[in-house]
């Protein structure tokens, strides 16, 4: 549930910026109101805490003492071709609890496996995505530009359906990514369990800490802008959108972030783990779950 403190936080820094720009207690309160009553109709309800657990927490694939998951982030790209069959076969040969998935689509409509717009990235093919029929996607060789191409020569490009078929047959948990497609799950399946995924600073700087823009006008602009997002996301969207997961870049992880979280009824996951020390940190003092590229050995690090 909402905290008493995220409501009042909330409420008042809307009631203080409307009283401002209008000066009208009467429109700020029915302003502010209004946010309250459009929460309060529209927003998700979290899943039950068991079926949460359930999903996030399997007995498979968990390591350190706290049940932590590890889950093979695009199906472990560091082990196998990302986003394929093979490498989801390779997470579960290798521990894993679950994959997180990219989910993209087919000039023609047909759902796959696929991180970027283009299959440039990871295939021998060249060209947008969108502009590719699933017949013309599944000639190319998935693996042609990984580093063990020639033990895994000739993967194709998986299907949505094929995917979840093998996920299923191996107990793996699926994390999806469908961060390019606005449609909220959710109303398809009040069951599903749901996450945010948050990079603070995105706006304005890369992973790596390097800013974005070299216009000082731009840079503290999005600066705004990353504040006012990460204001949002935790205190407003998980609320509308009923989370059960917060998904943070691993830099931004404490003991008190945890916490925070948990108070609220949602779990942190951790991206990208790659290293043997960062990992032994998330399984052993946070207790929390990971994505990783890598089941089998340090990689480099991933934004």
């Amino acid at each position: 549930m909402l905290q008493i403190g995220d409501e009042v936080t909330l409420y008042s820094v809307v009631f203080v910026l409307v009283l401002l720009g209008t000066r009208s207690p009467v429109w700020t309160t029915v302003v502010t109101a209004s946010l309250y009553l459009f929460l309060v109709m529209f927003r998700f309800p979290q899943v039950p805490a068991s079926r949460a657990r359930q999903v996030l927490r399997p007995a498979r694939g968990a390591a350190g003492t706290g049940g932590v998951s590890v889950v093979a982030h695009r199906g472990g790209g560091h082990d196998a071709p990302e986003n394929t069959i093979a490498a989801i076969r390779e997470a579960s040969k290798n521990g894993a609890g679950g994959v997180e998935l990219d989910l993209e689509f087919s000039s023609d409509g047909v759902p796959i496996l696929m991180h970027d717009e283009t299959v440039d990235q990871t295939t021998n093919g060249s060209g947008p995505l969108s502009q590719m029929s699933f017949s013309e996607l599944r000639k190319l060789d998935a693996a042609a530009k990984h580093q063990l191409r020639e033990k895994f020569a000739g993967e194709k490009v998986p299907t949505l359906e094929e995917a979840v078929e093998e996920c299923i047959k191996l107990q793996l948990t699926i994390y999806f990514d469908v961060k390019g497609h606005p449609d909220e799950m959710r109303q398809s399946d009040p069951e599903v369990v749901t996450a945010l995924t948050h990079r603070p600073w995105s706006l304005s700087r890369f992973g790596d800490g390097a800013p974005r823009f070299s216009s000082l006008w731009k840079h503290y602009w999005t600066t705004l802008l990353d504040m006012a997002l990460d204001w949002a996301h935790h205190h407003v969207l998980w609320k509308l959108c009923g989370v059960s997961a917060f998904l943070i870049q691993k830099n931004f992880v404490s003991p008190d972030y945890v916490q925070y979280w948990a108070q609220r009824g949602v779990e942190v996951v951790s991206w990208t783990v790659n290293t043997a020390v960062e990992k032994q940190y998330y399984q052993e003092l946070l207790q929390v779950n990971y994505i990783t590229d890598s089941l089998l050995e340090d990689c480099d690090p991933h934004y």
